[in-house]
């Protein structure tokens, strides 16, 4: 996946406030709710600052004290870079969304991947607390549960997202899709990294349960509903209760494609 530059980043605020400005125009009564979450703000760094202030203000954190530990971690130009680049991949790969600005403002899969990223910026830096208090408000408000010490690539898609669980030692690769309830989790039995490790390009279709610490392979695809207890090599589709191969896919990142066909071919083990 190639990465998003500061100025992709500065581009895609640049259509963000094209879209609004258009909108604003149509219907008037976006024109002060669009001046406080678009136009005040000069680029994605401050929009995104003030989007991530607004979406924890019922943590119980104050809206003053969300501010200053929002400021403390712009210095970390990956968390704007990623936004972007997530951003990106739902406008690319989901054909219900029109513009970056519907992303941005409505999809609370990207909210819930954002306030993750800030989250885990403040669990790597050693304040564990306030970073599970962002995940137990997230959880609250959105129906995603991810442990802040997950580690989530970029260009990430999390399409309608309810029902997300992602547990502490899961790692997922760059350029992934990842559907409405999909749990990356342990088996319950196991202590320490316990959980998945999702690779490049993997497409997990609604309602796949991937357990225990196994890996995807780059390139994967997880059928829906399909609970996955074995490691899956790369560019293999698994189907099933267990999940078996059931074939491989066409293309190298599924991700992208956002195909959830297959024909089973019996002779793939």
């Amino acid at each position: 996946m190639s990465k998003i530059s500061s100025s992709e980043s500065y581009v895609i605020w640049e259509e963000i406030i094209g879209k609004a400005r258009l909108e604003d125009g149509r219907e008037p009564l976006f024109r002060g709710y669009f001046e406080a979450t678009i136009f005040a703000f000069e680029n994605l760094r401050q929009g995104l600052s003030a989007k991530l202030a607004k979406e924890l203000a019922g943590s119980g954190l104050e809206e003053s004290a969300l501010k200053k530990i929002i400021a403390e971690s712009e210095h970390n130009k990956r968390l704007v870079s990623d936004a972007a680049a997530d951003i990106k991949a739902t406008l690319d790969r989901d054909s219900a969304c029109n513009s970056p600005l519907e992303v941005f403002l409505f999809y609370k899969g990207f909210a819930a991947l954002q306030s993750h990223r800030l989250a885990n910026h403040l669990w790597l830096k050693g304040q564990k607390l306030l970073a599970l208090l962002i995940q137990s408000h997230v959880s609250n408000c959105f129906g995603i549960d991810i442990h802040p010490a997950a580690k989530i690539g970029r260009g990430i898609m999390l399409d309608h997202a309810t029902g997300l669980v992602i547990g502490e030692t899961a790692i997922v690769g760059d350029a992934v899709s990842i559907m409405q309830s999909v749990t990356l989790g342990g088996t319950g039995k196991e202590s320490g990294d316990r959980h998945p490790k999702i690779g490049c390009g993997v497409l997990i279709g609604p309602g796949a349960k991937i357990l225990g610490n196994i890996s995807v392979g780059a390139g994967a695809m997880i059928a829906a509903s399909s609970v996955v207890l074995k490691p899956v090599s790369d560019h293999t589709i698994v189907a099933g209760v267990p999940a078996k191969v059931v074939g491989n896919t066409q293309t190298k990142e599924p991700s992208l494609t956002m195909d959830h066909h297959f024909r089973y071919n019996p002779n793939v083990d």
